[in-house]
């Protein structure tokens, strides 16, 4: 199987109508792949990107992008993209950057990002995502970990990193900015440069990535890559989406995180679909939606933070036409979120699971539409071999037992799945343990083989003897009308190690109240198991969270570790479920 004719057959699957059919095709399709052997060598944008979809479709777009605020657009073909793409390699090579070098990218959502990006995969350039959120320290800490041999970044980005430089005492072949800063290379002096450009000979197994991410303890880790893991795993990503050469892609996501290379990226090019790219200062929803809109996006994938603010929205106003699949990623959806926007759309929003360290490893494809269960996240990508292990390692054999997601690996190795997490044996022996990768998370599986996810292995809350995730003590929150999102944690108990406490936000209208409180004390002992509910409620204005919407609980979890006055009323919108002797059993 030539890798032409590889991703040709993802185009072909995604452009058929028969959702059985397409089932079927592609299980076969994923068990060929499953077996074949990779080529020695293997360049994704020379050999895919120019070799198929610029030979093939010239004028077709392959970028669009523009800024919700101001409303100015710009539009790429993938010729043009090409070429600005090797145009940017050169000035790299000028300046004597090579395969094997690594290149930091800190900016925000702007097409000069997707042009580096294809500029590192043709170069054997290691890409370094960074956050825009970065404080002098946190560089500081990446550039003592791993030298920058190059950085792209924003103007406005440029003191903090020529802070963390001096700090470190690194001095970078060239460092490109987006406007103009003393002591930096302008980016727009690259369209001087020729616009095609040679490509590198990377092997399959090279280094093209490396994502810092952070955990539950320790510091940020590097999550490393291949010339393959990405541009080839990703097919998963590209059947689990559904995206059809003819279709106008968006992902809301900010370059700095895996999920932007994920579905901004990868996902669309793959396949010869256009990519698009949203730029906004702050998520206005109309805003955000109305560009949607005049885009004429056909699938559009959001975190639950987006789609919980899009359903309290007047969706009505925006012609939503071309609205093909809507899709969720970052954290599994609550029903009442799918419920509604399909009321809204005529779209089911389709949720899907993967990590930094691999591509979509678990979802609900196209071929599930009118088939979903609210709240399940599907099963596994047949690219994958996915399973539950208990605490032992023993796979877990009962139905809807939670255990950890692992993915198999003495029968294959799934291409998806990241190398490695660099210079870090401590890590990976943590979690590559007898034949198995352990994600960290956890799940259970229904009679009929639907997968439910329960939390992450370390937000699971242990109360007196049960273990309870999360995601279902929100999902039960979020039904109530006066809730708009909430996010629950354990917090410390010294007789039963932990209680459930839930964060929550209102809805515009409601005010944080004892009345209310109880109300929600009330609305969850109707749907949760006695143990499950929440003990503690806190009304609050806001969530910690990243920059692609995913709920940052450990930083609630160390919040409430670091309170003086832990589990006691106080000035803060706190109520506790003992306080109320409307409750019939207030003491347990």
């Amino acid at each position: 199987m030539g890798m032409e004719n590889l991703y040709k057959e993802v185009m072909d699957l995604n452009l058929m109508e028969d959702n059985d059919q397409k089932e079927a095709v592609a299980k076969d399709f994923f068990k060929k792949f499953n077996a074949m052997e990779l080529p020695e060598t293997f360049n994704w944008a020379e050999e895919i990107f120019e070799g198929l979809h610029v030979q093939e479709r010239p004028d077709h777009l392959a970028l669009i992008w523009a800024d919700i605020h101001t409303g100015d657009s710009k539009q790429f073909t993938y010729k043009e993209f090409a070429e600005r793409g090797n145009q940017c390699l050169n000035g790299l090579h000028k300046a004597g950057v090579d395969k094997g070098d690594n290149m930091y990218l800190m900016a925000p959502i702007v097409p000069e990002t997707w042009f580096a990006s294809y500029a590192c995969v043709k170069g054997g350039v290691i890409a370094v995502p960074t956050a825009t959120t970065m404080t002098v320290r946190e560089l500081q800490f990446r550039f003592e970990t791993y030298k920058p041999d190059c950085i792209l970044a924003d103007e406005i980005y440029t003191d903090i990193m020529d802070e963390a430089l001096k700090l470190t005492g690194v001095t970078p072949k060239i460092k490109l900015v987006l406007g103009e800063k003393d002591g930096w290379t302008n980016f727009k002096q690259l369209n001087d440069e020729p616009t095609e450009a040679k490509a590198a000979a990377t092997a399959s197994n090279d280094l093209l990535f490396c994502f810092f991410t952070s955990g539950t303890t320790g510091l940020p880790k590097r999550v490393g890559h291949t010339a393959a893991s990405y541009p080839i795993g990703h097919l998963s990503t590209s059947v689990m989406i559904g995206i059809r050469p003819d279709d106008v892609h968006h992902n809301l996501s900010a370059p700095g995180w895996a999920k932007w290379a994920w579905s901004s990226f990868f996902a669309p090019l793959n396949v010869g679909a256009t990519a698009t790219g949203f730029n906004f200062a702050a998520l206005d929803g109309d805003k955000y939606l109305a560009t949607i809109a005049k885009h004429k996006v056909s699938t559009f994938c959001a975190p639950p933070t987006a789609w919980r603010l899009f359903i309290n929205l007047d969706v009505s106003k925006f012609d939503f036409s071309a609205l093909r699949q809507s899709i969720g990623a970052g954290e599994p959806l609550n029903p009442e979120v799918i419920s509604k926007w399909k009321g809204l759309t005529g779209t089911e929003i389709r949720d899907f699971y993967g990590q930094t360290e691999s591509t979509a490893m678990i979802g609900n494809p196209p071929w599930m539409t009118g088939k979903m269960r609210s709240g399940s996240f599907g099963y596994p990508s047949f690219m994958y071999d996915v399973t539950l292990v208990d605490e032992e390692g023993n796979e877990v054999t009962k139905t809807d037992e939670p255990g950890h997601i692992v993915v198999r690996l003495d029968r294959w190795r799934s291409v998806g799945l990241f190398t490695e997490y660099i210079g870090n044996p401590e890590k990976m022996a943590s979690v590559f343990i007898d034949n198995y990768y352990y994600t960290g998370d956890r799940a259970s599986i229904d009679e009929d083989g639907y997968w439910w996810f329960v939390g992450r292995s370390d937000d699971v809350i242990k109360s007196s003897d049960f273990r309870i995730g999360p995601f279902e003590v929100e999902s039960a929150l979020i039904e109530h009308d006066s809730v708009a999102e909430s996010a629950v944690v354990g917090v410390p108990d010294p007789k039963r190690h932990q209680l459930v406490k839930a964060f929550v936000i209102l809805k515009e209208g409601y005010e944080p109240s004892r009345e209310l409180a109880l109300e929600l004390f009330q609305h969850t002992i109707q749907i949760l198991a006695k143990f499950k509910i929440p003990r503690i409620i806190e009304f609050v204005p806001e969530l910690p969270k990243t920059l692609s919407g995913k709920i940052r609980r450990i930083e609630l979890r160390q919040q409430e570790t670091d309170r003086p006055d832990s589990g006691k009323a106080g000035e803060r919108k706190e109520f506790f479920y003992w306080d109320f002797p409307e409750l019939s059993s207030k003491k347990n």
